[in-house]
């Protein structure tokens, strides 16, 4: 039979449906051919999961803080993947722990370190995804899916994820890279293609040109920028004048208006992400698993941000209206080391684990309102919160000494961080800590259609002598 006619038992597709016969007879990468891309894949994923993560927290755009969280999530979660398959290939893993090809690491290195928004987005989502996908739907159409199935699946759920990248990248430069963003990063664009070029694409897999390399603004090493940025929605972002956990944890205010507090807890977990992003720029040299794990838990805060946002719009209220303030990451971006970052990190999460004043606690606050989007928001919040708490674990807890030394550490370096930062910041003028809450509230009692409660409406609670887990400043000092 020959190869074009030739079918199964009864017409059942051949080769389980992986190829015809005749793709099959066609199709295929050798071994080497096969890890030689898959060596390239891992680095690009790699090393643009870390460039993602180091932009957040000076990418003034909400949305982009949000989508760069996602999107380096998605690369991290996958360069495992490609270096266990080279493992797998008669291929020892050496080498991998520094580029393929130096025109990589230049080309990821003038984008890591390009100066706007506009050049940002083009160089990311014009560029690198577009020729990290063009990649692997080139391996997956010419490698042989049944010889080398386990790189197929490799690349098939990598190129599912890269792909939706690039179609939200594809959205963003329409958005914000117009004609004049375009004209003034044009040499610059024609840089990247050149680097391209040099390394015969990204994958490897065309002829390599001689170009002429001068890097544009890779010249000087990247700096990491801890000062968290917010676009022009934002307003009075040091304003630590409600006290939301106060509010929270009160016995006699009823669970309805709680709700607010909780959107707004959840939105103002923006600062999480941004001072994630300093702890796993900033501290080198460790296991892939920890950048993993670490930026694993900084799209969970992203999403949680994502949750309040998502909440206030359900209640008719613009979030614009409401101070999300910077103050913590700021605090501890600029203040604090990564290990004391991160182990004020750890113990707010072991700090929410108990039931009367923890994440179950919110989850039965929202339960009691009846209301499903609330219950639900708490529910997967709560989910996250747990594995957080088993991230530090694994990675600050040791580090410290144990239990007992990291929760001491962590709680010393919180009042540390704090210090007297509420008159600070009044002082320096940047914020005059105005009570927020009666506006907002007055919104949600309109969508409720309900009178408010006027011991509700004259809540004023700030921050300036207790931290937000009610331990009193004052007495810290």
């Amino acid at each position: 039979m020959k190869a074009e006619n030739y079918t199964g038992y009864k017409g059942l597709p051949p080769l389980v449906g992986l190829h015809t016969m005749s793709e099959a007879l066609s199709r295929g990468l050798t071994v080497m051919d096969s890890v030689s891309r898959l060596k390239r894949y891992h680095w690009t994923a790699k090393r643009l999961s870390l460039i993602f993560t180091s932009r957040i927290t000076a990418m003034p755009v909400y949305e982009l803080k949000m989508a760069f969280s996602l999107h380096a999530h998605y690369l991290a979660e996958h360069v495992e993947c490609f270096f266990n398959r080279v493992r797998e290939m008669r291929q020892p893993p050496y080498g991998m722990d520094k580029t393929p090809h130096p025109s990589l690491d230049i080309l990821l290195d003038e984008v890591q370190n390009a100066p706007t928004t506009e050049a940002l987005v083009l160089g990311l989502y014009e560029v690198i995804v577009p020729a990290l996908t063009r990649g692997l739907r080139r391996h997956l159409e010419e490698d042989n899916k049944l010889f080398d199935h386990p790189t197929f699946r490799v690349c098939r759920m990598a190129l599912l994820e890269f792909e939706e990248m690039e179609a939200y990248g594809q959205k963003a430069v329409a958005c914000l890279a117009d004609t004049a963003a375009r004209t003034q990063y044009a040499d610059w664009l024609q840089l990247l293609q050149d680097l391209l070029d040099t390394m015969g694409d990204l994958d490897g897999t065309q002829p390599q040109q001689e170009r002429s390399i001068t890097p544009v603004f890779s010249q000087t090493p990247y700096e990491y920028k801890g000062y968290p940025a917010r676009d022009e929605r934002f307003r009075d972002v040091f304003n630590m004048g409600v006290n939301a956990e106060a509010f929270l944890l009160d016995p006699s205010f009823e669970p309805l208006p709680k709700t607010i507090m909780l959107y707004f807890k959840r939105m103002r977990e923006i600062d999480v992400p941004e001072m994630m992003s300093s702890i796993i720029t900033e501290t080198k040299e460790k296991p892939w698993l920890y950048y993993k794990d670490m930026i694993r838990q900084l799209w969970d805060e992203a999403r949680h941000a994502m949750m309040g946002e998502i909440g206030f719009t359900s209640l008719g209220i613009d979030w614009k209206e409401i101070p999300l303030n910077i103050t913590w990451a700021y605090l501890l971006n600029t203040r604090m080391t990564p290990r004391e970052r991160h182990s004020i990190l750890y113990f707010i999460e072991q700090g929410l684990m108990p039931a009367k004043t923890g994440k179950q606690y919110e989850w039965e606050v929202a339960v009691s309102t009846a209301n499903k989007l609330s219950e639900l928001i708490q529910d997967y919040d709560w989910a996250d919160e747990v594995l957080h708490a088993r991230i530090g674990r694994d990675w600050i807890v040791s580090e410290l000494g144990g239990q007992t030394e990291a929760m001491a550490f962590g709680n010393e370096a919180w009042s540390k961080a704090l210090g007297n930062s509420f008159d600070e910041f009044e002082a320096d003028k940047k914020t005059e800590h105005a009570n927020w809450w009666p506006a907002i509230y007055r919104q949600a009692c309109t969508h409720w259609g309900i009178e408010p409660d006027p011991k509700v409406l004259d809540y004023q609670t700030t921050y300036r002598e207790s931290r937000p887990d009610q331990v009193d400043l004052v007495q810290e000092k």
